[in-house]
């Protein structure tokens, strides 16, 4: 299964923004994931262990829970597969970044002369 393939999943695309933090436990996850896409704990033991094999999400066991956590090499794989494409976006950022900061000073500029000068 390619990276793509994992993150193609909105559910395991959620639980990856559930552990982003830190670890969360098993049960923690699952009663979220529960919630918010009404699918059952095997369900959701499926995806984690989908994420775990794919190297997206580590356990580790403390007494009867599991604690999860974003394992960086599966999101290592997909960074490298989109490294040839960066191109495409990197220049546009770029260029959107400095619109941004020439939008602020030109803002700060329009504030400070309608701001009335002291000795004038």
């Amino acid at each position: 299964m390619h990276a793509f393939d994992v993150l193609g999943d909105p559910v395991r695309r959620r639980i990856l923004e559930l552990i982003l933090d830190g670890e969360e436990a098993a049960g923690d996850i699952t009663a979220v994931i529960g919630e918010e896409f009404g699918i059952s704990q095997p369900a959701v033991s499926q995806h984690l262990r989908v994420l775990r094999e794919h190297g997206f999400a580590s356990v580790r066991p403390e007494g009867t829970r599991r604690l999860y956590a974003v394992d960086p090499r599966g999101l290592r794989e997909a960074g490298e597969w989109l490294s040839p494409f960066e191109r495409f976006w990197q220049g546009p950022l770029a260029a959107l970044g400095t619109e941004l900061a020439r939008g602020k000073r030109e803002r700060r500029l329009a504030a400070g002369s309608t701001t009335p000068r002291e000795g004038v």
